[in-house]
């Protein structure tokens, strides 16, 4: 499946509740890798802060900087969410702003790193957490490599003008870089405006809604036992399908090449 980047406008929440929900009811193989440069949250809070040691990409950074180890180092960072299975992967984020510095220099070898893992033995999927669109260093180089980039908002009239602005960015920046378009969809959180009236306003589609479900959400950001009976968790579940279909349009448009036509040899 490739990479699946969440990102989000300035001050707009759920990226991090909607990403971990998607890796925790998912049926694949997923790597969830927090990207966010303002520093990682699931460890501390969905987990409690229960693994022992320094882990996560900005020691991930260190080890590629250093020795140019990241191959190496990879696996020996993440954290099973589901163990001992493997299935469900996390690569914790930064802890501190120093991190941050570290890791900035080093968007675009993770990018391409995580792109690989699709093609590895076990193959594995990457959801990205990329935090805030207006932070220092925002990982470009993971967002231009996704196969689909989720605009997370909620459907009010105030962040929607923050969403027309990441939306245009994003948009920017991907024909400067020569990134085919299509990849962009919103993902709204919680009530508000309808579906249709906002796809129209930000010129974009709406892939789906996630609700507004206050005690997964919390038990997402600080632990506790997830039910998968409830609306977010059911909403994050029902996300796969839609996901799919571009994924597999995007594969279909990937294998497809030209016949090669044979040239006469000129007389």
């Amino acid at each position: 499946m490739a990479i699946i980047a969440l990102v989000s406008p300035k001050g707009s929440p759920g990226v991090t509740t909607t990403a971990l929900a998607c890796t925790l009811s998912w049926h694949r193989r997923l790597l969830l890798a927090e990207c966010d440069p303002a520093g990682g949250s699931i460890m501390a809070g969905y987990l409690g802060g229960a693994v022992p040691g320094p882990r996560g990409i900005g020691e991930l950074a260190v080890a590629e900087l250093r020795e140019g180890k990241l191959e190496e180092s990879f696996w020996s960072q993440l954290i099973d969410l589901d163990a001992p299975k493997r299935e469900r992967l996390l690569l914790p984020g930064v802890v501190d702003p120093t991190q941050a510095g570290t890791v900035a220099p080093l968007w675009q070898r993770f990018a391409d790193f995580f792109t690989g893992l699709e093609k590895g033995e076990p193959a594995y999927d990457v959801i990205v957490d990329c935090g805030r669109l207006y932070v220092s260093n925002p990982p470009w180089p993971v967002l231009r490599a996704a196969a689909v980039v989720l605009v997370v908002t909620t459907a009010h009239l105030p962040d929607l003008s923050s969403a027309r602005a990441a939306v245009a960015a994003i948009q920017r920046d991907f024909r400067e870089h020569r990134v085919a378009p299509g990849s962009v969809r919103l993902l709204l959180v919680g009530e508000g405006h309808g579906t249709g009236e906002i796809s129209k306003a930000l010129e974009l589609p709406v892939i789906a809604r996630i609700p507004d479900d206050p005690h997964t959400a919390k038990v997402l950001s600080y632990g506790g036992t997830i039910k998968a009976n409830r609306p977010l968790m059911r909403a994050a579940d029902a996300l796969e399908v839609p996901i799919n279909a571009i994924l597999d349009r995007r594969r279909a448009r990937l294998s497809w090449r030209p016949a090669l036509t044979e040239v006469p040899n000129a007389v």
